[in-house]
């Protein structure tokens, strides 16, 4: 391939060890050794969906997937999803076969990521908010996944990806890599060029030659539309409440298969001896058999870009030539098309250095309070606090994504750093002290934004910065009673 279809190398894609900053996402049942092994080999990085899946399968799985290719790959475990005692042994396996790296997801499981860092194992962990990144960070992992609520399959936040993924790059200073609603060349390169450092593709892969999902499922996405996918949460055995699912229509949508919480339990299908429940959460795979359509039939809204079935490396080298004609395309066009957001206007760079190393000084402190409000959030007990806490993270994630926004209209990167405040903060051992603290700062930081709100010449821009800073005063009217500010 030439330089000109391909996409480059992130600090991400290094950090797992593959060419192109494509990842397919670990999806239970569906991505297995033939699939793993296609998107490695092509130059991507595959995880194996093994959320509760038996020792023999993973270690067989693995097995196979070094028997394809020499390219290196990952396991997806999901700790809220599997039995302790299943979830441990999962862990030691991943730990004895020496795979390179393990996905995560779901709630922040400090333990194991503790584990598998000890053992040297890159971890990834997919979240759904910015506060869940934040403490994934905390906990060690190596890069975090943002989910956006576009995704197919169990969907954790309620974020549309784009706002999230601003919020996230603003409150990390890990990698970031993007997921949901990902499926074709142009959305792809849209997410790259908003600061991810890679790409989780689910349902673009699902219809794929390699994929282990059923014909009955792969014929459905390729007929399936983005407008007709739901989130629901009617698909639900073998996994927390509330945990829903974004998938297509199907019997059990629409009502006519009874309730899910009150029906008794009812067989529908087989998979090598095991039987498949009505309202669990599998889906259609080569290995079952029975009433395949009833079953949850799991989609991106990304769906309407997959219109056939195709070998899996023939998807990626199309999605990686669009994704990389679309940020020279952005690359090489004129400031104003840029960005739909101008804050400087056609300003010359000159004027924009100042305004720039503003902003970036400014995100730098902004998540330094961020994670001093994640991390103290996880040691209050006080009910009534740890609610404060929530309040005030939540603006303070907002807050940052709206910096990210600032800086990427100014043609600008968002600098990783950790601004000063985060050590003097968490240097204090009382975390009502730190809170109070935090307060003081964010009253003293309001004068900076509104310093700030002068360079914008922008009406969507100008509303976009208000809106973030009455968000921040309508937290400091409630963060009185916590100490003075």
């Amino acid at each position: 391939m030439s330089r000109s279809t391909t996409l480059a190398a992130t600090p991400l894609s290094r950090l797992l060890g593959c060419r192109a900053p494509l990842i397919l996402a670990g999806m239970g049942g569906v991505a297995r050794s033939e699939l793993v092994a296609a998107v490695s080999g092509y130059g991507g990085f595959g995880f194996l969906g093994m959320v509760r899946e038996p020792l023999a399968l993973l270690e067989r799985e693995v097995a196979r997937v070094r028997a394809l290719t020499d390219a290196p790959f990952g396991v997806n475990l999901i700790p809220a999803g599997t039995p302790r005692a299943l979830l441990r042994s999962q862990v030691d396996a991943c730990i004895a076969l020496g795979v390179p790296a393990v996905e995560l997801f779901w709630d922040v499981d400090e333990g194991v990521v503790a584990r598998l860092r000890a053992a040297g194992i890159t971890v990834l962990y997919q979240v759904g908010s910015a506060r869940d990144a934040l403490h994934a960070q905390a906990a060690g992992a190596h890069a975090v996944i943002a989910q956006g609520v576009e995704a197919g399959g169990h969907v954790w936040g309620r974020q549309p990806l784009e706002a999230l993924l601003d919020e996230v790059l603003g409150c990390v200073s890990v990698p970031v890599a993007a997921a949901g609603g990902l499926a074709d060349g142009r959305s792809v390169g849209r997410v790259l060029a908003r600061g991810a450092q890679a790409v989780v593709l689910g349902t673009a892969l699902i219809a794929t030659d390699e994929s282990f999902a059923h014909d009955v499922h792969k014929r459905i996405l390729v007929a399936g539309k983005a407008d007709a996918t739901l989130l629901t949460e009617d698909f639900h055995v073998n996994w927390p409440p509330h945990a829903a699912v974004r998938v297509l229509p199907n019997a059990v949508t629409r009502g006519e298969r009874g309730d899910p919480y009150t029906s008794a339990p009812q067989v529908i299908g087989e998979e090598e001896g095991r039987p498949v429940y009505l309202f669990s959460t599998d889906s259609p795979l080569r290995s079952m058999t029975g009433d395949l359509e009833a079953m949850a039939l799991y989609a991106g809204r990304g769906v309407d870009a997959v219109d056939a079935i195709e070998p899996a490396a023939q998807r990626l080298a199309r999605i990686e030539r669009e994704a990389a004609a679309h940020l020279r395309l952005v690359a090489d066009a004129p400031e104003p098309l840029a960005s739909p957001v101008c804050y400087a206007g056609q300003a010359r760079e000159a004027e924009r250095a100042p305004l720039i190393a503003q902003l970036v000084a400014l995100l730098a402190d902004e998540r330094a309070l961020a994670r001093v409000l994640a991390e103290t959030r996880a040691q209050v007990l006080d009910a009534p606090l740890r609610t404060f806490a929530d309040v005030a993270l939540a603006a303070q994630t907002r807050g940052c994504g709206t910096l990210v926004r600032a800086l990427r209209a100014l043609d600008a990167a968002p600098d990783p750093a950790t601004g000063e405040p985060y050590a003097q903060a968490m240097a204090l051992r009382d975390p009502r002290e730190r809170l109070a603290l935090a307060a003081r700062w964010r009253g003293a930081w309001q004068a900076r934004w509104q310093a700030l709100e002068a360079a914008l010449d922008d009406a969507q821009a100008r509303d976009d910065w208000q809106q973030a800073v009455r968000a921040h005063e309508a937290v400091l009217q409630e963060w009185r009673w916590v100490g003075p500010v």
